[in-house]
């Protein structure tokens, strides 16, 4: 595991729209306004103080294109499934899909980066939801690196706003000159990327590490699409040394809603891209279907 240490001045986190972060440079023109609809209609300022004031709640991101989504049906389970555990009631999959068409309606677009926010604050007598649209993102093709920290974020089954750990330590992978965090419990247990899911490759299976962490809905397509190739994903503990530590594996990659990138090296232990593997995997995630929203 790199040693953490805070480091002043340098290059900023940022929230990569769509559930990704990355490390923005300090030069980069600034990306446009989100257009921002509360429960069908623009955001004011009084709605605007629900997530500054009563940030508890959860949220799902997906990539839009052509006005459809992969796995939206995921992306609906996943926000009905954290509703009722946090605010003990359904959330309508019909009622989200509509507000989101409304919102890109209003942005005038039909290719974008969709957030979801849901939120129940005080006196609310059913759950807000915040839709924010922006301009599609992809994540970068390039292999990526990762730096292992040691934080694993609490309920991690929920997809939720307001991450600081995830942020923070991000913030620190992208000053060290790393792309992402790749979080890690204290016994040296490889969880999840800081905004991804990773993967390993033994050379005959995608293996998952065996650990709590978020299910991302493209990990989900994943999974669906190298079932229906004949060649499942297992789940196994993958730790950074030892006898399942991340050196045995032959390559490794991360994925969300964003994409799916290989990863060239984790700390200082190195990998090869694996082309073909690398195929198979965008192969597995473009044969799932895209729904219209």
């Amino acid at each position: 595991m790199v040693e953490v240490k805070p480091v002043l001045g340098g290059a900023t986190a940022w929230g990569g729209y769509g559930g990704g972060m990355t490390t923005r440079p300090q030069n980069a023109p600034a990306a446009p306004a989100p257009h921002i609809e509360f429960d069908g209609r623009p955001a004011t300022e009084e709605d605007l103080r629900i997530p500054a004031l009563h940030g508890f709640g959860h949220f799902t991101a997906l990539q839009v294109r052509g006005g459809a989504a992969r796995g939206l049906g995921a992306h609906l389970d996943r926000l009905d499934a954290a509703n009722r555990e946090l605010f003990g009631r359904p959330l309508g999959g019909d009622r989200v899909r509509e507000l989101i068409r409304h919102a890109l309606a209003g942005a005038g677009r039909a290719d974008a980066s969709v957030r979801v926010n849901a939120y129940l604050p005080p006196g609310a007598a059913e759950t807000v939801l915040m839709v924010a649209v922006r301009e599609p993102a992809a994540l970068p093709a390039a292999a990526r690196s990762l730096m292992s920290v040691p934080y694993a974020r609490p309920a991690p089954h929920i997809k939720r706003p307001g991450e600081f750990g995830q942020t923070y330590y991000g913030m620190l992978a992208g000053r060290a000159g790393f792309d992402e965090a790749l979080l890690t419990l204290p016994s040296g247990a490889v969880t999840e990327g800081a905004t991804t899911n990773v993967g390993f490759w033994d050379g005959a299976s995608v293996v998952w590490p065996d650990a709590p962490a978020l299910t991302g809905t493209t990990m989900t397509l994943l999974d669906r699409g190298l079932d229906r190739a004949g060649r499942p994903s297992v789940r196994r503990p993958v730790t950074l040394e030892g006898p399942d530590g991340v050196g045995r594996f032959r390559a490794a990659f991360v994925c969300n809603s964003q994409g799916i990138a290989p990863v060239q090296r984790i700390d200082a232990t190195p990998f090869t891209v694996d082309e073909e593997l690398m195929r198979e995997l965008r192969a597995a995630y473009g044969a799932a279907p895209a729904d219209a929203v």
